[in-house]
């Protein structure tokens, strides 16, 4: 396929995404590409789990018969392509289902598969001698082969490329890079060599532009009280042109919003370094990316460059860690949080003491957070107390649930809770270990209908190292007169995860006060913000083209994902801290403020 442009639409973010999307998205007469992009890396442990249990399960269910059957018809009457890592852990058992749903429907689709990130099957054997390194963000040793349950290889867009060279309609992967998916449509459809690296930055970035769904579009954004018609929001559409240039929009008569601001949270989301945003097909610059809003709904986003990959491939390894369970107690009253506290810590002493009175260890992991507050003026609170443990006994877990109930007629008063779910359960932990292999160690495979596919990956040079970062300009708050706002009132924000690091991005609302805002959020100031749970550094990372800043908390969610026990294990919830902190600016800046906090 060629041409001057491709539209490609984000149908799926997460597993469980609305379901109307598909429908939505084929309403655009000039849709080329569907893609679907399921695997966090929480999905992929439960995916793993899944499998265990059952051999022919491990993939999104929801892809087959919510996603594809009620549209197959149309997709094959449009020669809409679609692009889906919905394979998970067994890429093909969701590619037999899919073809029996294709054949009930009488159609003629031909469906490829994408397999090799699975490098279970080489952990302790002499095949799987690249596996095995440090946890790439903690340096914690790899887990011991006996409690591995999986480990996938993030995989590029070389395998999904060829598939479609081929002649596959509907493309079924395990673990790959989200954004794999849409740079393979543009590779694909513009002949883009593998070595024209500031292309493939520009596909890359469509895909981390539409890969999380709405997002893009005014979902999680931070003035969320300015998306019209949320309940009917538009999925991103992402015109990716020959020579790299992006348009993002959304399909005509949906909700939601495309602006500038939409567009950069979800261009920040979750990227760390913005200048070193490695991906296996590239390593994307995207500090000089600007965004311009060229029509109502339709943001242009130009600047994106890129250099030579490294030749690592990034694994999620997933392993048996142990029991946790928790649950959600609610106090009210007067001192209603000391109350909280005070009662789990009475349950956490009296436990304590059973397990050493019986020979057993302490556990492992133990997290108090409270929520909530005073309604008004008063001394009067109503709060929540989330209380959880971890111990590598499901029993030790058990006795702290039990006593965390059984203690309620000895609480301090105002103690009550949900009682319809009944008592929580132990259950196991599976934690994450992401660690890196060389880009030879997967052995991948590319079948259409059954039938091996040619591919083998490309080789490039080793990627150039880059000049130093600048940073803004530098202010000084003595020259003039000053004021202070919330952040809030000067910066849209959204934070995520990357294992146990949390990412902020907050882009300045107008370009003069990201200096402000750099000068402000130093790592001190920031690492005070979050002092309760960060026990590592803070970095950040200018990006003068958006007029941005990436800042990343090291070692600040417990863990990260299903092996914390925090309520915000992933750290969706970190920027709408940050953007309570007060910014000194000057005076004279404030008439262009619009927003909240002036």
């Amino acid at each position: 396929m060629t041409g001057e442009s491709i539209r490609i639409g984000g149908a799926s973010g997460f597993w469980g995404d609305a379901p109307e999307a598909t429908a939505q998205l084929l309403r655009d007469p000039d849709l080329g590409f569907l893609v679907y992009d399921y695997l966090a890396e929480i999905t992929l442990s439960i995916m793993a789990r899944a499998r265990q249990k059952d051999a022919s399960s491990g993939y999104a269910t929801d892809f087959i018969h919510a996603a594809m059957a009620p549209n197959l018809a149309e997709i094959a009457a449009r020669g809409v392509r679609v692009l889906s890592n919905a394979g998970g852990m067994n890429p093909e058992a969701c590619a037999a289902a899919l073809r029996d749903e294709i054949t009930r429907q009488g159609l003629n689709l031909r469906v490829a598969v994408v397999a090799g990130d699975d490098l279970s099957d080489q952990v302790g054997s002499a095949e799987g001698s690249g596996l095995g390194g440090d946890e790439m963000f903690s340096g914690a040793p790899f887990p011991a082969p006996g409690k591995v349950l999986s480990v996938n290889a993030y995989l590029g867009a070389g395998p999904i490329v060829a598939a479609l060279d081929a002649g596959a309609d509907i493309l079924i992967t395990g673990r790959c890079v989200d954004s794999a998916l849409i740079l393979a449509a543009g590779v694909h459809s513009f002949g883009w060599a593998m070595d024209r690296f500031d292309l493939l930055a520009a596909g890359s970035l469509a895909g981390h532009l539409i890969e999380c769904g709405p997002q893009a579009t005014g979902g999680n954004f931070t003035d969320w009280a300015d998306i019209p018609n949320r309940a009917q929001i538009g999925y991103p559409i992402a015109e990716l042109h020959s020579d790299g240039r992006i348009i993002l929009c959304k399909p005509r008569g949906t909700g939601g919003r495309v602006t500038r601001e939409t567009v950069g949270e979800q261009m920040l989301y979750e990227i760390a370094d913005p200048r070193a945003y490695a991906l296996p097909d590239v390593i994307c610059d995207f500090s000089e990316v600007t965004l311009t809003e060229i029509a109502p709904d339709q943001v242009e986003i130009t600047g994106a460059s890129g250099r030579a990959p490294s030749g690592w491939l990034k694994t999620s390894t997933t392993w048996f860690d142990g029991y946790r369970a928790g649950q959600v107690l609610n106090f009210n009253g007067q001192d209603a949080r000391a109350k909280g506290r005070a009662y789990v810590e009475a349950v956490l002493q009296r436990v304590r003491a059973k397990l050493a009175a019986r020979g057993v260890q302490d556990f492992d992991k133990v997290s108090v957070e409270t929520f909530g507050g005073r309604p008004g003026d008063s001394a009067y609170e109503e709060v929540s107390v989330t209380a959880a443990v971890q111990h590598q006994d499901a029993a030790a877990v058990g006795m702290f649930l039990k006593d965390l109930i059984g203690g309620a007629l000895a609480t301090p008063p105002g103690l009550h809770f949900f009682t319809g779910a009944g008592r929580p359960k132990p259950s196991p932990v599976v934690a994450l270990h992401s660690s890196l292999v060389p880009v030879n160690v997967p052995k991948i495979s590319v079948t259409l209908d059954g039938a091996r596919v040619d591919y083998s990956p490309a080789e490039t040079a080793a990627p150039s190292d880059l000049p130093p970062a600048p940073g803004p300009e530098t202010v000084d708050p003595h020259a003039q007169e000053m004021t202070t706002l919330p952040l809030e009132a000067l910066a849209v924000a959204r934070s995520g995860d990357k294992g146990d690091a949390a990412n902020i991005g907050v882009m300045a609302r107008v370009p003069a006060y990201l200096p402000w805002i750099w000068a402000a959020l130093t790592p001190e100031a920031v690492a005070a913000t979050f002092g309760q749970e960060l026990e590592g550094s803070v970095d950040r990372y200018y990006l003068p083209g958006s007029h941005a800043m990436n800042i990343v908390l090291h070692q600040v969610l417990g863990g990260g994902g299903v092996s914390s026990l925090r309520n915000d294990s992933q750290g969706k919830g970190f920027a709408q801290r940050l953007l309570h902190v007060p910014i000194p600016l000057p005076a004279h800046l404030v008439p262009n403020t619009e927003r909240k906090g002036v």
